[in-house]
């Protein structure tokens, strides 16, 4: 499956999970307002009921149009001829809520006009137990009229709408798991396309580097089976020595991949010896002294750390130096300077190794520790390897409980730093 393809797909997708959610989001708040309505008429109904019922209760004959009034939300008033007994009222109000099915707390006070104060005011709940008494929040909602009259507060309505809208929460919280599904799968399709990607390269960088030295052998070995040749022994030599460093070659790069397996399969098995780790350094660097004089470059050392003395496997921190380095060179186009500087840093000691080179793009920098991983190039190996260096580098510096990280631009070199913690 093509990127393109995989585009479209992910595109498409997303619009429809568009197009769900703002339905979903549609209805629910089609329901919710109807659910309010009705919860609303309830109200309306129950509290015009209580009016006139506290008007036959007084023997009141007159006739109250439209009492009740919603000044807020939640918050509703009833205009009353008279003053009225608080507990009277919470019985008149607690029966009608729970003929009319309104199971919810309310808070209730009432109004004398005479005193212009609220001069009763209580927390009510019809649920099974009792909740502590709240500080009432509908004694600063005053209703601006003349006269007597009692405020009902619901403090909880939004939620007691909300709860009389089970299936709409349930179908809400199935799309809610239902994107969340569809964003691990995304996640997990741009994985995989990435290893694929990578897997190719790697299959295409390991074809590139056995069928050089193959290609070599075979002709080298060509040359041994002419008859002339015994006759020519500094020729017969030089096809010998040829063939023997293109094996050491193949060698090297098997002993790469079998070094990879070996990680794999956590069997990484790590000696314990006391490392003079500048001592390490300057053998390193030694090593790939003729190779930098050949560019013309120069390999720079400035050791400031005071301690220096690690206890890990040689051959391993040995292999992880000779990778920055050799890394270091490779990416340097022409005249390589690399600097290798320690220093101390709170029981660790630093190492940077820092080059002139290309640099890495910054869109590769957060994969560049991973396995096979290479930079982008297209079809261009100007550059060998199989991009196990750095990971191989992570592994063993992971495994110390050190820690590796990039410093780079694109054009103007990088610089690598790991730290090893010290032990006394």
């Amino acid at each position: 499956m093509n990127r393109k393809t995989i585009r479209t797909i992910i595109f498409l997708a997303i619009f429809s999970l568009i197009g769900i959610v703002a339905t979903q989001m549609f209805w629910v708040k089609n329901a919710y307002n109807i659910q309010e309505d009705q919860f609303n008429d309830r109200v309306h109904v129950a509290l015009t009921n209580v009016t006139h019922e506290l008007l036959n209760i007084h023997k009141d004959e007159s006739e109250l149009i439209n009492p009740v009034k919603q000044v807020a939300s939640n918050y509703y008033t009833v205009m009353i001829n008279d003053t009225v007994n608080p507990y009277l009222l919470e019985t008149l109000l607690r029966n009608e809520f729970i003929q009319r099915n309104i199971n919810i707390d309310f808070e209730y006070v009432i109004y004398d006009c005479f005193t212009d104060s609220i001069v009763f005011g209580d927390y009510i709940s019809l649920g099974e137990t009792e909740k502590d008494q709240l500080q009432s929040k509908s004694y600063n909602m005053k209703w601006d009229k003349d006269g007597h009259y009692f405020g009902i507060f619901f403090p909880s309505k939004e939620t007691y709408i909300l709860s009389k809208m089970g299936i709409w929460v349930f179908s809400s919280s199935i799309i809610l798991l239902i994107i969340i599904f569809f964003a691990y799968t995304i996640n997990v399709i741009l994985k995989q396309k990435r290893l694929s990607e990578i897997k190719n390269d790697f299959i295409n960088n390991i074809t590139h580097e056995f069928k050089t030295p193959i290609s070599t052998i075979s002709l080298s070995a060509d040359v041994l089976l002419q008859s002339s040749i015994a006759d020519e022994p500094l020729r017969l030599a030089n096809y010998a020595n040829i063939i023997k460093e293109e094996n050491n070659r193949l060698k090297n790069q098997v002993d790469k991949v079998l070094q990879l397996a070996t990680l794999d399969k956590d069997k990484l098995k790590l000696e314990d010896e006391n490392i003079d780790l500048h001592n390490l350094i300057a053998t390193s660097v030694k090593s790939f002294g003729l190779i930098v004089r050949e560019k013309e470059g120069e390999i720079i050392c400035n050791l400031n750390a005071k301690k220096h003395s690690f206890y890990g496997d040689k051959i391993h921190i040995t292999n992880t130096l000779h990778n920055l380095i050799d890394n270091a060179i490779k990416y340097s186009s022409e005249n390589p300077r690399v600097t290798i500087e320690t220093n101390d840093d709170n029981g660790f000691i630093e190492i940077s190794v820092k080059d002139n080179g290309i640099g890495v793009p910054k869109e590769s920098q957060k994969h560049i520790f991973d396995k096979f991983y290479r930079t982008p190039t297209g079809n261009v190996h100007d550059i060998k390897g199989f991009g196990l260096g750095l990971n191989y580098v992570k592994t063993i510096v992971e495994a110390y409980s050190g820690s590796v990280k990039l410093i780079s631009k694109e054009n103007q070199g990088s610089t690598f730093i790991i730290k090893l913690p010290l032990n006394n």
